[in-house]
């Protein structure tokens, strides 16, 4: 083939890179992995193309490229002119140094000793930053739109000092940036034949596909945004409520094998997914998980959420089935996907012991860019209080988190109410409560559960998820039993109890029913994201009629796909 359509992908083991692989074929081209020095191509002008991706622990992601034997190669290319564009950490690793790991050194091409990677502050809002945020600035390139969102995972970046908010260039790049609730940071920046961006433009949907292309064709000017009108530049101009980022609006497929061995997305009733009948009854079936997260990715879901709610015994990890799901779910979709269920260290059928941040690697490798943990994070949290408030460093959250970053690890937790007279009969945190309980109690707390709700944990939702952020969570997936299968909206007082907690991102789930059910847990909740299923599956509403809602009423959501 040649070279004008092949692109090198820089490969140092870290993340994802099944997404951008797919990106880069969707656009017609062919992708060669570079996993070592004698693998790196020789510059040739603008038709060499290398993409330099990176998610995770800066520090972990770094000392791998150093290992690897690639940052020589990378210099070299650089300096001779070769075309490349970094991606998230990719972007980071140009900076000298990172708070998030102060002993080891980057490139050093931007920023010096003023400039370099912080972490947000997260005292004012949420940390990571997850979600769609916007673009500002004077100097835009490669395509890039300032009237589109592009999606963000994150929890450090190159935070912009106060004198320096208004630049549109640093050291001779020129910056497009970003606010995250009173934080200026760099978002894109790009100096002659080096390109770069914090946020995964292989997730951001038609605008991060438009930048890529942009960067494979040597397009290197801006979108031209007199394609929109006036009242379309007012409408998608930039909004800075909610911290600068979108209400995202998450579908969840709860995937597993019917009694035919087929997989199947079901939905059940207080996790009941068996239709009703005097047998029984089959599993439900509501569609197949592949061609339904394309149906939601093209109504515009902010992300697809796969639950793997089916152990599969006897099956060699190599060849779960979820694995092929997710590899081809990857090819359609271009936004974030996360998956649970089997995250954990497990014993593969040859007796083999698999730690749970290499079967995470597998589902990374897959294309998911999330993994969800359940019932080890309980078991987790518990360990955590029994060990003095401290991590052993072995829990699937510890080594994912360690190995990938914060933001890879999502908590899905199964809480129900259990109604008590007075705080003081429990020890665990409880609330005064507006829906009182079947004997006229006042007072309950939120038990958590495992193993799909069928046994309770003397662990109340609080503790669990301030254990589970200590221990290196980036993300609460927040179930609720009692309103599982409802249709009768979200449980407030439950998303604010564990809001509350935490200062990492929230996602409202259980009990979405109608468009309405999204905007009031927004109105009446501090959540970051909301999450619907059934409603989405039994095709009464899609997503695109919930995102409608809510821009009706006044609430940023993407509508640019």
């Amino acid at each position: 083939m040649s070279t004008e359509k092949l692109v090198y992908v820089i490969d140092v083991g870290s993340g994802n890179l099944k997404s951008l692989i797919n990106t880069c074929k969707y656009l017609n081209y062919e992708v060669t992995l570079i996993t070592e020095p004698s693998q790196f191509p020789k510059a040739n002008g603008k038709k060499t193309k290398v993409i330099f991706p990176g998610v995770g622990n800066y520090g972990h992601f770094v000392k791998k490229l150093y290992e690897s034997g690639l940052e020589e190669p990378i210099r070299e290319y650089i300096a001779n002119g070769g075309m490349i564009m970094g991606v998230c950490v990719g972007l980071q690793t140009f900076f000298k140094k990172s708070e998030e790991s102060p002993e080891v050194k980057g490139l050093n091409y931007i920023g010096g000793d003023e400039i370099y990677l912080k972490k947000f502050n997260d005292s004012t809002k949420p940390v990571p930053e997850i979600g769609w945020n916007t673009l500002y600035g004077n100097n835009f390139f490669y395509n890039l739109d300032p009237y589109k969102r592009y999606y963000y995972v994150h929890s450090f970046a190159a935070i912009l000092p106060k004198h320096l908010e208004d630049a549109d260039e640093i050291d001779g790049w020129k910056i497009v940036k970003t606010r995250y609730g009173d934080e200026v940071f760099i978002a894109a920046m790009w100096k002659d034949n080096v390109v770069a961006s914090q946020f995964h433009p292989e997730k951001s949907g038609a605008a991060g596909l438009q930048y890529i292309d942009a960067f494979l064709n040597d397009k290197t000017s801006p979108f031209d945004t007199s394609v929109y009108t006036e009242q379309e530049k007012q409408e998608k101009s930039n909004d800075y409520t909610n911290f600068g980022l979108a209400r995202r609006i998450i579908a969840c497929l709860d995937v597993r094998s019917n009694d035919q061995g087929d997989l199947v997305v079901t939905k059940g009733d207080q996790y009941d997914v068996r239709e009703k009948s005097d047998d029984g009854g089959d599993v439900r079936n509501l569609g197949k998980p592949v061609s339904l997260a394309q149906q939601y990715y093209e109504q515009g879901a902010d992300e697809v959420t796969f639950l793997n709610i089916t152990s599969f015994r006897n099956c060699p990890l190599k060849d779960l089935p979820m694995l092929d799901v997710l590899s081809k779910a990857a090819e359609t979709c271009f936004v974030p996907l996360t998956v649970g269920g089997g995250i954990k260290d497990v014993v593969d059928v040859d007796g083999t012991i698999v730690r749970a941040d290499e079967v995470a690697s597998l589902y990374f490798r897959s294309g998911a860019d999330k993994v969800s943990i359940g019932t080890d994070a309980v078991y987790a949290a518990e360990d955590y209080y029994k060990n003095g408030n401290k991590g052993n460093g072995q829990s699937p959250i510890e080594t994912i988190s360690k190995k990938f970053g914060a933001q890879a690890v999502v908590i899905s937790v199964d809480p129900k109410r259990v109604y008590v007279n007075s705080p003081n009969d429990v020890k665990h945190n409880t609330i005064k409560t507006e829906v009182k309980g079947p004997n006229n109690e006042e007072y309950c707390w939120y038990q958590c559960t495992i193993k799909g709700g069928r046994e309770s944990r003397d662990i109340g939702v609080y503790e669990f998820v301030q254990a589970c952020e200590a221990l290196g969570a980036g993300e609460i997936l927040l179930n609720c039993i009692d309103k599982d299968g409802s249709n009768s909206g979200y449980d407030f007082e439950l998303i604010n109890m564990c809001k509350s907690a935490v200062s990492i991102p929230v996602i409202a789930s259980s009990g979405a029913g109608v468009p309405q059910h999204f905007e009031d847990a927004f109105k009446y909740t501090s959540c970051d994201a909301c999450l619907g299923a059934g409603m989405f599956h039994r095709n009464e509403y899609t997503v695109k009629e919930v995102k409608e809602h809510l821009v009706h009423s006044g609430f940023k959501a993407r509508m640019d796909y």
